[in-house]
């Protein structure tokens, strides 16, 4: 009698998994009027897409597809790549005036919050982000989970986990008087020499980390610090580099100041972050070295305009002053010299779902749209290590795609308002 109800039950569970299968191996088309081809720079006319099981299987001249299929219809627009931004933070209040926003929230305001703010990057056509960090430790970690396992709606993400940065430095929640107490969570990084760096990094590893975020000099936005000084030594980022690269990983490290931005160069870190004071040494360093630099250089005019607005304190409005237009220069002489670069805007400094605002600066500054257009698609891929997953529209890649009506390499600023968004096969809007 009990082998006849194992039977019976197994019996039941091959059918089930039979009728799951076509569920999950699911073939779906999507019509190209035109396809931004960002491996090869080109732009393709009216092509069919064959996605199976979320993945792009096929890219070929448009033919019907076998009768009864399902078909996404954007013969009208421009499909692209889903867009990349490599320097986001959702897991955190966006930028005010309140030096202690970041103490005003719970962990649980802030969880929610980040599913917001991952909702929003979506629709606006960002299917992947790098999140480089967040005052309260691992709720990135927490969201890039939730949004894996289809709780929440969000990009795809890879995160840091938490500011690796000297006590008091530009990774700290600053500005406080001196007997207000940050908890120990918002300080899971602070670094004090060499052995302690690999032990803080070490544990960011073991909770989920997917890479490290150094934070080699001050910062615009935390009170107390300059830009354009070196916090970090050259030997404590050496130990973290070390460390991620046993955990099969890199590190990257905000580097406002040219002084910091060397000194992390030659420490071995995979890209910089703001480069906004990076001189002619520095960017020959970058381009010998391979380094990347993600230069946010659209925010200065948001953080000049609202800060104005809305009260920011007069020493941050400085430092956005002494580094908007010397950050711009240094793009322009980084895009001349070749040296690589993948988009990043620094997302919660201003809402999120602005993320694409950027494209016309980057225009504005030297690269050609197509440049432009691959910083967010095949360069950010091949940052983050993952050119066979995203970054372009081609077999073996997610079928994560934007629609826009026109033509984005004549006009950048469509790439500002997308029309449809698809991810891994799903329309997303």
């Amino acid at each position: 009698m009990g082998s006849r109800l194992i039977a019976r039950i197994l019996g039941i569970a091959a059918s089930a998994a039979l009728a799951i299968a076509p569920a999950t191996a699911e073939t779906l088309y999507v019509r190209a009027g035109k396809l931004v081809d960002t491996e090869k720079g080109l732009v393709l006319t009216d092509r069919l897409i064959r996605i199976d099981d979320g993945r792009v299987t096929a890219v070929t001249p448009w033919a019907p597809p076998p009768a009864g299929a399902v078909v996404t219809d954007w013969s009208g627009y421009t499909v692209l790549p889903g867009l990349i931004d490599m320097h986001t933070h959702l897991v955190d209040s966006e930028q005010s005036a309140n030096v202690a926003e970041p103490l005003l929230h719970s962990g649980a305001d802030i969880a929610l919050l980040g599913a917001k703010h991952a909702r929003d990057t979506l629709a606006a056509g960002f299917t992947s982000v790098r999140d480089v960090g967040t005052f309260r430790a691992f709720g990135d970690v927490s969201l890039r989970n939730a949004i894996d396992r289809g709780l929440v709606e969000g990009p795809r993400m890879s995160v840091a986990g938490a500011y690796l940065t000297v006590p008091g430095g530009g990774g700290e929640v600053t500005g406080m008087a001196p007997d207000v107490e940050v908890p120990a969570i918002m300080r899971m990084g602070v670094v004090t020499g060499p052995a302690d760096m690999t032990v803080k990094a070490r544990r960011l590893f073991q909770n989920g980390a997917d890479f490290l975020k150094l934070i080699a000099t001050g910062a615009v936005l935390a009170a107390g610090t300059e830009p354009g000084a070196p916090e970090l030594t050259e030997e404590e980022m050496h130990a973290a580099v070390a460390e991620a690269a046993r955990n099969g990983s890199y590190a990257t490290a905000h580097a406002h100041g040219a002084e910091g931005i060397k000194l992390a160069i030659r420490a071995g870190v995979r890209s910089i972050e703001h480069a906004s004071l990076i001189d002619d040494e520095g960017i020959a360093l970058a381009k010998a070295k391979g380094v990347w630099l993600v230069m946010d250089i659209y925010n200065g005019d948001y953080i000049d305009q609202v800060g104005r607005r809305d009260g920011w304190s007069a020493e941050i409005l400085r430092k956005n002053i002494e580094t908007t237009d010397a950050q711009r220069e240094g793009f322009r002489k980084a895009v001349r010299a070749g040296v690589k670069i993948a988009y990043g805007t620094d997302a919660g400094v201003y809402p999120h779902g602005m993320n694409a605002r950027q494209f016309s600066y980057m225009v504005r500054f030297g690269m050609t749209p197509m440049q432009a257009i691959q910083s967010a698609t095949t360069s950010a891929a091949a940052l983050m290590g993952k050119s066979a997953d995203v970054g372009a529209v081609s077999p073996g890649h997610y079928a994560d795609m934007v629609a826009v009506k026109g033509d984005p390499l004549a006009d950048i600023a469509l790439l500002e308002k997308v029309d449809h968004v698809m991810k891994g096969g799903k329309l997303v809007r």
